[in-house]
């Protein structure tokens, strides 16, 4: 769907030089956050991420901004280019996501990418859980005893210690990844922070579940860790990583009045 140019976002293309002049209209993407869109300008094509109108915690276009300059010299992110309190722009990526199958055949270039990224130096910003999902629960309306009773016993055990603390993307999945002519490349880094790689692989094996244990072995071996200590420690992640998605899916649920991300939320407390 294409819409006119928001102004704050046409004051920031006229930020640039030599001046990006806008086609005309914006062509909003596909996405559970929202808000992005393509800009066709004279210079190319663009990608516009909005900050969301209502707050989703830990998203924020500035922050995300801060993390990709620090990474960019890594060859992972895409090409940085301005930012304003509503919007981030940044070099259009061209190429395809990739679907599921794909995501499993090409294990070995996903982790890749991960095993390059968990190489970098850390960013300033520490992913903390507990806030998180405090920050979830005081944001939605409709809230129930497991999500109660889940939260509290998460705060009681309190966050595992780090297996290996590096810059972790946590949003790998194939909508992520942009295959074109020359590789595999990772899009939409607004979760971006420093964490534990096992976290990283719990959220990787929550979007392939079926295969698993093979992410988990792989990327062992890729990084040098002892394979049953990275899956005691992918387990312990995985009850945060259950109650984050649900905290996530009930109050995007909330926010838009969407039926599908309401029947994903009743699914995610029915698993906790």
């Amino acid at each position: 769907m294409t819409h006119k140019i928001d102004p704050a976002l046409r004051r920031l293309l006229d930020t640039l030089q030599p001046a990006a002049e806008p086609a005309g209209c914006f062509l909003s993407l596909a996405g559970l956050t929202g808000g992005s869109g393509k800009v066709e300008t004279a210079a190319g094509p663009l990608l516009a991420r909005r900050q969301p109108p209502l707050p989703i915690p830990f998203v924020n276009r500035r922050r995300e901004y801060r993390i990709l300059k620090k990474l960019r010299g890594s060859g992972l992110t895409p090409q940085l280019l301005a930012v304003n309190a509503r919007w981030l722009l940044l070099r259009w990526q061209p190429g395809a996501t990739i679907d599921q199958q794909d995501f499993t055949q090409r294990q070995d270039e996903v982790l890749a990418l991960l095993g390059c990224l968990h190489q970098q130096p850390l960013t300033g910003y520490r992913l903390r859980l507990l806030p998180l999902l405090q920050q979830y629960w005081q944001l939605c309306r409709e809230r129930d005893l497991r999500w109660q009773r889940a939260l509290r016993r998460l705060t009681r055990a309190g966050e595992p210690k780090p297996l290996r603390l590096a810059p972790i993307h946590m949003d790998v999945h194939p909508g992520n990844l942009i295959a074109s002519q020359q590789a595999l490349r990772l899009i939409d880094w607004e979760y971006a922070a420093d964490g534990d790689v096992a976290l990283e692989i719990a959220a990787l094996c929550a979007a392939d579940p079926a295969h698993r244990q093979s992410w988990i072995t792989l990327y062992a071996r890729q990084a040098g860790l002892p394979p049953r200590e990275l899956e005691t420690q992918v387990k312990r992640w995985q009850p945060w990583l259950r109650l984050l998605m649900a905290s996530w899916y009930q109050l995007r649920a909330e926010q838009s009045g969407d039926a599908a991300l309401r029947r994903l939320a009743a699914e995610s407390w029915q698993s906790l």
